[in-house]
């Protein structure tokens, strides 16, 4: 970060309450989210294992497609936050707009792509004959909903904008109790088995995206904020995302290479990878909401043209993700006995996950940095450098990762290179924050 005075007492009590006010409710909505998920595959799962198998394909792809669209949340944060900022909640809340619309463009263009190839995608991902079929009918069935997922990620990032992350907070808890009650009645009840949990779930989420919309409008028409398409501020948004989409591309590739490496080191590899990914994820979460609060405090800060406040809310936060990194890895060192015995029984497993941990452990306070200033980034409208940075990061981990089965080291090794990723990304974070070229003030980047 830029070289200034220390920031005063009270200016750090009023970030951390800032912080503390977006970051709580944000947390709890990330984790509502792969609740979904769960709650799916406990109902399902009584079904019979074909079914759940289904499921599994499905839910990947389903979850992969949403994934890369989630730059729809975080473009759209960072817009909103800068003219809330600057005062004008009306373009505050037309920036939102384009990217709902552009959220339901995306939406059924992936209805159309995802339809027809049902069958051959669930092949690509490996299903086996007797879960194909289920596997198809659940993803045709859901991808109705795709619509309604990306609505709710435009539609949160405009709430984070305008400095609100309890809404996304009871909207992401309302789903996922309507998302259960509905499956369990449509699965058993009206004994629609796959189908009725894919019905369930697209309900659920074409529930939650009304509630937003209802929220957005409501916001627009109190501030006199055109609700129809333009196509002017659509495209804009969607060149704001674009960078966004190769940095969440090349960051969904590295995961799939480490995936694909720990694979080829053997069974009790793979297994013990699928226990501490599913950790990191979790840990993400935490490091995440930081980062969420982030964006929506360095956008408005700009946006009103306070260079300085944003230096001292970004160095602020950093101190904020180093202390949760150390915290969450103690846990993870203090909690490894008894967290990988409620995946595994297997010997081979849990050794080779033990020491695997220890280097999650030690990567948090990293991981805290990244996820930080990530979001600094982000809130920022930098997207473009973080695009470039992440290809970087990919050029470096590819290869040292690929190695590791030649050079030996297992998983441990493995990790050693997840680890590797991750300075790497703190690195280019670090000298950007450092360089001050990301702190550029005014209602629009």
């Amino acid at each position: 970060m830029t070289q200034a005075p220390a920031a005063s007492k009270a200016t750090r009590r009023r970030h951390d309450r800032e912080i503390v006010a977006l970051a709580v409710p944000a947390f709890g909505a990330l984790v509502a989210e792969p609740l979904f998920v769960m709650a799916d595959s406990a109902i399902v799962g009584h079904l019979g294992t074909s079914q759940l198998a289904g499921l599994a394909v499905a839910s990947s792809l389903l979850m992969t497609a949403v994934s890369v669209f989630v730059f729809l949340a975080y473009a759209t944060t960072a817009a909103v936050a800068r003219r809330v900022g600057a005062g004008d909640l009306q373009s505050a809340i037309r920036q939102g707009m384009d990217g709902i619309w552009l959220a339901l463009l995306l939406g059924a263009a992936v209805i159309a792509m995802v339809m027809p190839t049902a069958p051959a995608l669930v092949d690509l991902f490996g299903a086996s004959h007797t879960a194909a079929p289920y596997a198809i009918t659940y993803l045709r069935v859901s991808s109705l909903g795709i619509p309604a997922m990306l609505v709710v990620l435009a539609a949160t990032g405009v709430l984070r904008g305008l400095q609100d992350t309890k809404t996304p907070l009871y909207v992401a808890v309302g789903g996922f109790v309507a998302n259960g009650a509905l499956n369990a009645g449509l699965v058993y009840g009206a004994h629609l088995g796959i189908a009725g949990s894919a019905w369930g779930t697209v309900i659920a989420q074409v529930g939650m995206a009304a509630v937003y919309l209802y929220v957005v409008i409501r916001g627009a028409r109190r501030h006199g904020a055109s609700l129809k398409p333009d196509a002017a501020g659509i495209r804009a948004c969607a060149q704001a995302g674009a960078p966004l989409l190769v940095r969440t591309l090349s960051l969904r590739a590295i995961l799939m290479i480490a995936t694909a490496v720990a694979a080829r080191l053997g069974d009790a590899d793979i297994a013990a990878h699928q226990i501490i990914i599913s950790l990191w994820s979790l840990l993400a979460f935490a490091l995440d909401a930081i980062a969420i609060a982030g964006q929506a405090i360095i956008g408005r800060y700009l946006g009103a043209d306070d260079a300085q406040g944003a230096r001292d809310a970004c160095r602020r936060m950093v101190q904020w993700g180093i202390a949760a990194g150390v915290v969450l890895g103690l846990l993870v060192i203090v909690s490894r006995p008894l967290y990988v015995p409620l995946f595994t029984n297997d010997p081979a497993v849990q050794n080779t996950a033990l020491p695997a941990l220890l280097m999650v452990a030690l990567s948090q306070p990293i991981c805290g940095i990244v996820f930080v200033l990530d979001g600094v980034l982000m809130g920022a409208g930098d997207g473009p450098y973080l695009a470039g940075a992440m290809l970087v990061t990919l050029a470096v981990f590819t290869p040292v990762a690929l190695l590791v089965p030649v050079f030996g080291g297992g998983l441990t090794m493995l990790w050693g290179a997840m680890t590797l990723m991750m300075t790497v990304r703190m690195l280019t974070l670090w000298l950007r924050s450092r360089s001050g070229r990301w702190i550029v003030t005014g209602a629009t980047r």
